[in-house]
């Protein structure tokens, strides 16, 4: 993060932006102290990264409190501890501060840390997986009964073995503030906005994540080729995500036809007349009222 990119991000717009980290306000939260109200520099990015950094160092004390009881008790080497999480969040990326926003890595990818009696120790697993492969990797592990029907992989030979088990590629969606699906693979992050949630996100993007870690850049322009890979890929898994479902479409298209995802839906005109505009950013609320004019109806 610089402060180029702090003055670049602030003529954004959306939910979470660097001039509304609360949602579509740029006011403090009551019970938040760490939390600014929006970012205009390096300083209030250290503040919120400085937050963000006591929440986890809050559990990883916690989680420390619990393996010294499970020492205490001499049991610590014959329980399985599993540590994860539900979501990670942007902190800049995207133009997003402070949320997990968007169908990218910072919001899809979360920790996985397994200890358990006879796993292969200190292993790191840097392939691709689902969270719910954890199920079929319990199931594995214990010689339990899988449901055919399941869509989780197993990677129980990584954790005895140390055995490479990811998947060729991931498709990762957000429906609560956009609408997007994407494809990870190899280097690359394929994002496909279907509502951009206010944000003005083009509707094909591409980021090489080796090169780009914090999604900067966007190469669908540069790359077709590579683009038109990730939406074969998403077609191929949109078909066999169908003909599996035991309903008759994709739930996305639900939250489509209602009017867009939870976040953002009805709110725009609030927005533009309260805060877009006030903060001289009339082009962009144009463009918003250009693309969802069934807000304005």
């Amino acid at each position: 993060m610089t402060e180029e990119k702090i003055k670049e991000d602030r003529k954004l717009v959306g939910p979470h932006s660097a001039r509304e980290v609360d949602m579509f306000w740029n006011r403090l939260i009551p019970g938040f102290p760490r939390h600014p109200a929006e970012i205009k520099d390096m300083n209030d990015m250290r503040m919120l990264i400085d937050g963000y950094d006591t929440g986890i160092r809050y559990m990883d004390d916690h989680l420390g409190m619990l393996m010294e009881e499970l020492e205490r008790q001499g049991i610590e080497d014959d329980v399985m501890i599993i540590i994860t999480g539900d979501h990670g969040e942007n902190l800049g990326e995207l133009g997003i501060y402070a949320e997990h926003g968007t169908a990218d890595k910072y919001t899809c990818n979360v920790p996985m840390i397994i200890k358990m009696p006879g796993s292969k120790e200190g292993h790191v697993d840097n392939e691709l997986h689902y969270s719910l492969d954890i199920l079929t990797t319990l199931c594995d592990l214990l010689d339990a009964r899988k449901s055919d029907d399941w869509d989780g992989q197993s990677y129980a030979s990584t954790l005895t073995e140390g055995k490479d088990n990811g998947r060729d590629y991931l498709v990762i969606s957000q429906n609560a503030h956009v609408c997007q699906r994407s494809v990870r693979f190899d280097n690359w992050l394929y994002i496909r906005t279907y509502h951009d949630g206010y944000h003005l996100f083009d509707k094909h993007q591409l980021y090489d994540l080796k090169a780009d870690p914090h999604e900067t850049t966007d190469l669908s322009d540069e790359h077709p080729e590579v683009v038109k890979e990730a939406i074969e890929t998403l077609a191929t898994w949109h078909d066999e995500m169908l003909s599996k479902m035991n309903v008759p479409h994709d739930p996305m298209w639900t939250v489509l036809k209602e009017g867009g995802p939870y976040h953002a839906n009805g709110h725009l005109e609030m927005y533009i007349n309260e805060r877009l505009i006030p903060t001289g950013r009339t082009e962009a609320a144009e463009k918003l009222r250009e693309r969802h004019p069934h807000e304005f109806k």
